[in-house]
Order: structure tokens, then C-alpha cells, then sequence
């Protein structure tokens, strides 16, 4: 028996010469400019971004093509097919597919989550009240500020989402909006214009291919990210072994020594930059960094744990600068090392399931929490009178001054929020920070809906 979403008799209905020649139109629509401009055919698409995302976005392209009225007497094929074939439907498929056929594409800002059960959904476009969404798989991955373009359904007294769901970045939204406007409102508008429903309707093709390029683009030449020396972001733990008859007093005697090398305790040093590799570096948004406390760089670190010592830092070239500072100062007191590699990406899928070597020197989780909260407060505290590229150059604080920055603030905001609330773990210190504070101190708490 047909669930309420089964659309299986309605896509064969789309086998019919007339409906495939309509749908090939709404095809082009939705994948055409993408396909010409990178010289490819859909199933490679498929092969970059995956089955799943290419049944997606077939999808979001499919719900455009049920809601369109074509020049031909019974021009749209959900009222053709529940015409003809109606009768094999039960009634909660045929409610289904009477939504769809009404139904609009527009992007929404995803508020309170319960998950497996609901969230709120503010619509970005059109505005008005947040609308309860009854969701149980979406909200399980969905973080709050997440934005995604959808299609909200009134089914059976509630709103569900239809199949068509799409996550989009800042600059998928920002591509979006700039569409719009150019195509409702008037040349050069920063705001969007008041955009009716079914205006909105016929311009469904414009979530797909916003998406589309930017994931494309992300997936095929997003820089990789970088720490400030300009060097891919890829994680090294560079292992020496002691050699025969070493004691760890005499390796930590030389580590000392070493140019650059702080000792923060018996065990464990901070590599610090003692003059920039580059000149001064131009820190883009994806670079990655550590500073000390008076502003010095750190470039790695060096521990003794057991009979090893760790030297551990973010890039290849750090890695091999470290390996040669420490083999010319201990020569023959360690042996080859040993060096295991991580990405970023590594990185985040491991860590939750990652044990670590020596449980007993492991720092107690509340510790942990605090310690990366007090960092994060100073770090963003000094941000906040730092000039940030989302705000136009302006300080947090200079952009508050003003209605139209106060906007500008809370969306920041929320893609920091956002942000740090996408740790695989959800218990990692940077998923738990509160960021409240920011909020009262830029005066914008009444934003935050």
C-alpha cells in the first residue's frame, strides 16, 4: 500500500512523451547553466558530489516541475495524473501531492531544534511568523542558524518538509539573494524586494543552481585551509624514540636549548616563531594559528611521554623544520623518528572515538571545558574590536552602532554559533560555548530569534 509520500505513480505518469518534454525543460532550468559552464553531463555530478546529493537535487528539480501550469489544456501533471489515475492513490498520497503541487521553494533559518521531532523555521525571503516544522530525520544533523532552502508542506495539520532539501553556506545565500534582486527588485537594491508567492514559485531553479555552484566550487578548488605561514593545514606527530641509556633528563637538558623552545613543565615545550618565514603574513579567513599570551607565534609543541618524545605541529614544513631543529641538538640521544599524518578532515572524524594513549595523563573533561572557554573568551574579545570581513572591514563594535550593522552583527553571530556548534562531538568544549555574552555586550540579544 502507498505511504503518503509515495510520488512512485506520478513519476511513472512522467515516462509520457508530454510530460518528458515539459520536464526536460524544467531540467535545464534547474542544471543547465552548471552543465555548460563546466562542460559536464549531470552523472558528473553525481560522481563529484555523490548519489545522494544527485537524487536530492533531482528531486528539488522534479517538486518544481509539479507545481508548473504548461501551455496545453491539463498543463500540470498532478492535476492530470489524480484526474486519470487518482483512484490507486490513497487519501493522505493525493493530500501529499495536492501540496506539492502549491508548494513554494524559499530558504529558512533554522531556530529551536528538538531532535527527531521539530524545529522552527523563519523564512528568509518572504518573512513572517517562524513556522513549527514536524522533522525527525533532518533534525538529528540540523544545527541552530543552519539555513536551508525547502519546500514546508501543510499535511494533516502539521508542516513537514518535502524531499528537495538543501544546506546553504554564507556565500550560497548571499549568490541567492543577489538573484533575487536582480530579478524582483531594482537595479543595485540591498534589501529584497517583497517577492509573492507565486513569483517565488517560478523562480525555484535559482536555489538549485546557487547550491550547485557553490558546493561545485567548493568541491573541485576550495583552497584548502592554511595556518599563517601560507603551508596546508595538515596535522604531524613527529615520535622519537629514546635511545639505549637516555634518561629523560638528559633529553629535556637539550630541548631546552633548542632555539625557540619555551618550557612550560618538566615535560612540555612550546616551538615559538623567532622570526616570521615569510616577512609578515596576510592571515586569510581558513588560516589557522596559535599565540601566545605577549603575541608570540607558536609552531609546534615538544612533550616526553614515556620513552618518546612528541613533536607536534600543523604542517609538513613545520614538521621537517622541527625534525632537523631537534636531530642537530639531540644527535644520537634518539633514534629515526617515526611520523604519523592527520588532515583536518581525519581530524574531526576521529576524535570522538579516539582513546588516547595515556589515559592516566589525560585532563579531567570539566578542565578541558574551561580551559578552551577561557581561551575562547579572550580570543573573542579581542575580535570584537578587530575588523571582521562579514561586517564590511567594520569592528563589531563600530558596526553596532547602526541599524543596518546591528543586522550585520547578528548574522555574524550566527555563523559563529553555527559554527561551533558543528563539532562532531557534542560535548567538545568548542560545541558547549555560550556566546551570550556577545550578544548583550554588542547589544543585539533582541536579535537573536
Amino acid at each position: 500500500m502507498p505511504t503518503s509520500h509515495d510520488l512512485k505513480g506520478l513519476m511513472k505518469f512522467l515516462a509520457r512523451e508530454e510530460w518528458r518534454e515539459c520536464f526536460d525543460e524544467v531540467f535545464y532550468d534547474h542544471f543547465g547553466p552548471v552543465l555548460d559552464a563546466g562542460d559536464m553531463d549531470f552523472e558528473d555530478i553525481a560522481e563529484i558530489l555523490g548519489e545522494g546529493w544527485a537524487m536530492t537535487l533531482w528531486g528539488c528539480a522534479f517538486e518544481d516541475f509539479l507545481t508548473r501550469d504548461f501551455e496545453f489544456e491539463g498543463g500540470n501533471i498532478v492535476d492530470e495524473y489524480l484526474k486519470r489515475r487518482g483512484w490507486k492513490e490513497n487519501a493522505q498520497a493525493k493530500t501529499y501531492m495536492k501540496a506539492l503541487r502549491t508548494s513554494v521553494m524559499s530558504l529558512y533559518e533554522v531556530g529551536e531544534i528538538v531532535p527527531g521531532k521539530s524545529l522552527v523555521a523563519r523564512d528568509l525571503v518572504r518573512g513572517g511568523d517562524p513556522i513549527a516544522v514536524s522533522e525527525g530525520t533532518a533534525t538529528r544533523t540540523l544545527k541552530q542558524w543552519d539555513r536551508i532552502a525547502a519546500r514546508i508542506l501543510p499535511l494533516l495539520g502539521k508542516n513537514v518538509f518535502a524531499g528537495g532539501l538543501l544546506p546553504f553556506t554564507p556565500q550560497a545565500t548571499d549568490a541567492l539573494f543577489d538573484g533575487l534582486r536582480q530579478m524582483f527588485g531594482k537595479k543595485n537594491a540591498k534589501k529584497l524586494p517583497d517577492i509573492k508567492d507565486e513569483e517565488l514559485q517560478a523562480a525555484a531553479s535559482m536555489f538549485t543552481l546557487s547550491w550547485l555552484f557553490d558546493t561545485l566550487e567548493r568541491a573541485m578548488g576550495l583552497p584548502s585551509m592554511q595556518n599563517a605561514d601560507g603551508d596546508e593545514l595538515v596535522f604531524h606527530d613527529v615520535r622519537f624514540s629514546l635511545a639505549s641509556g637516555v634518561t629523560r633528563k638528559d633529553i629535556a637538558a637539550r630541548v631546552s636549548n633548542i632555539a625557540g623552545m619555551s618550557r612550560e613543565n618538566a615535560n612540555f615545550w612550546n616551538w615559538l616563531e623567532q622570526k616570521p618565514k615569510h616577512g609578515v603574513q596576510k592571515r586569510s579567513a581558513s588560516s589557522f594559528d596559535i599565540t601566545t599570551d605577549n603575541g608570540a607565534r607558536v609552531l609546534g609543541n615538544v612533550e616526553l611521554k614515556g620513552k618518546f618524545l612528541h613533536l607536534a605541529t600543523n604542517s609538513a614544513e613545520r614538521a621537517q623544520d622541527g625534525t632537523t631543529l631537534i636531530q642537530q641538538a639531540l644527535g644520537d640521544l634518539v633514534r629515526t623518528p617515526l611520523t604519523e599524518i592527520r588532515t583536518v578532515e581525519q581530524m574531526m572524524a576521529q576524535r570522538p572515538a579516539r582513546e588516547r594513549e595515556d589515559s592516566a595523563s589525560e585532563i579531567p573533561a570539566e578542565i578541558a571545558e574551561q580551559v578552551v572557554h577561557q581561551f575562547m573568551d579572550r580570543q573573542y574579545r579581542e575580535t570584537l574590536d578587530q575588523p571582521v570581513g562579514m561586517l564590511g572591514n567594520k569592528t563589531p563594535r563600530q558596526a553596532a552602532k547602526s541599524a543596518a550593522g546591528r543586522k550585520m552583527v547578528a548574522e555574524w553571530l550566527k555563523y559563529l554559533e553555527n559554527q561551533s556548534s558543528r563539532r562532531p562531538d557534542p560535548v567538545d568544549p568548542t560545541a558547549t560555548y555560550s556566546f551570550e555574552w556577545m550578544w548583550r555586550e554588542l547589544n543585539v540579544l533582541d536579535l537573536r530569534h
